[in-house]
């Protein structure tokens, strides 16, 4: 339980070194978090905030990976990336979503991302990429969903 309380304080402080854009010290002071569901979250976070700040966020996103697959769970991992997947859908950073997305195993969950990269390609007008990502889903109950969806996106 102290392990837990010591990770949450670190995390604070990795928040806190991002607010004031200290990067490289909050990369730092990550990596010293031993909960590793923490961890994640908190080189996640780092990812996410250096995107909304046009940095350079791609070493960022892979440590974010590495982290989410050192967590010990696969459906914890699954879920740490289908967030940070939807954290890049919503800042418009649709090929990294799908990037990131490559990345989790579960098929159903990994569906679900393209499914939404797909609407969201469809709805910025580029349709002929959105078909080619639905067409690649391998969730059949998420490609029906989707390809549902597509028309009231249209």
């Amino acid at each position: 339980m102290q392990e837990w309380y010591q990770s949450r304080a670190l995390y604070e402080a990795v928040t806190k070194l991002i607010s004031s854009g200290d990067f490289e010290n909050a990369y730092m002071m990550a990596q010293e978090i031993s909960d590793k569901s923490i961890r994640a979250k908190a080189f996640s976070r780092i990812a996410i905030e250096m995107a909304k700040k046009d940095k350079d966020y791609k070493e960022a996103i892979n440590r974010a990976i590495k982290a989410a697959y050192d967590i010990n769970n696969a459906e914890e991992t699954t879920k740490t990336l289908m967030s940070l997947a939807f954290e890049f859908l919503n800042l418009g950073k649709i090929e990294d979503a799908l990037d990131i997305a490559r990345f989790i195993k579960d098929v159903s969950n990994r569906s679900k991302i393209e499914a939404e990269v797909a609407l969201e390609l469809a709805r910025r007008g580029r349709v002929p990429e959105a078909m080619k990502i639905i067409n690649s889903i391998m969730d059949e109950d998420v490609k029906t969903w989707v390809t549902s969806r597509l028309v009231s996106t249209l």
